[in-house]
């Protein structure tokens, strides 16, 4: 299952990753309206849990802008506000469920049950680039019958990576924004760490498969099996 976070607060965002993480789901992380819109543009979620006050766009806004898109994912709401008109008009904007900050993580992995059980027996979704597949459901290297597990992280890369296919260099930048949501006390090494060890599997798992990286521009995929390039 793959969620969009907007949440603002940076140490909340992270404990909630972390436990959705441990959870299994896949979490992309952001910290404004703007850019949970932008995520919505270019995925596609099984649910989304939106921070109300947000800078740049509220959840609020965000929310109508969803419906008013057709975008019918359901969507969880967390807010310090408790009175009942705040509730109504979050409900009567479009969301699914409301959670009233501070939240219990049973409480709020409870609700996310129901949220996404009428949407499990949706297809599984796939990727593919030269001799390998990403299975979304198990978070999964695919190389014909072989098949290596993924970290969410190490998934997420990966399918932005697959996305691009060989033409379009995935930028250093964009897996932070991205993978870890901008958060400013992570270091890029941990990038290159990831990228190491999404090589290692696809050597484990026999693909043909290259990540290569292209110094200044970014990381791709490339047929073969190519020298990994500058860098990482």
């Amino acid at each position: 299952m793959r969620i969009l976070l907007a949440e603002d607060e940076h140490a909340l965002s992270r404990a909630l990753v972390a436990i959705l993480e441990h959870e299994g789901f896949v979490v992309d992380a952001v910290g404004d309206g703007e850019e949970a819109l932008y995520q919505l543009d270019i995925n596609d979620y099984d649910v989304v849990v939106l921070d109300i006050m947000m800078p740049k766009l509220d959840g609020l806004s965000v929310l109508r802008q969803m419906r008013a898109d057709g975008n019918a994912v359901p969507v969880l709401l967390l807010t310090a506000k408790s009175e009942i008109r705040d509730r109504v008009e979050g409900l009567d904007s479009g969301a699914n469920d409301y959670l009233t900050k501070p939240f219990a993580a049973q409480e709020l992995l409870a609700r996310l049950r129901v949220l996404t059980r009428t949407n499990q027996a949706a297809p599984t979704r796939e990727l593919s680039f030269g001799d390998i597949a990403l299975d979304e459901e198990g978070s999964q290297l695919c190389v014909g019958e072989t098949r290596v597990d993924l970290t969410p992280r190490e998934f997420q890369m990966m399918e932005m990576l697959v996305a691009a296919g060989s033409s379009h260099p995935v930028s250093t930048d964009a897996f932070m924004r991205k993978v870890w949501g901008g958060l400013s006390d992570v270091e890029t090494g941990v990038i290159w760490v990831n990228l190491s060890n999404l090589r290692k599997k696809l050597a484990k798992a026999g693909s043909s498969v290259g990540i290569v990286a292209r110094r200044g521009v970014g990381y791709h995929l490339e047929l073969g099996t190519p020298d990994e390039g500058e860098g990482a």
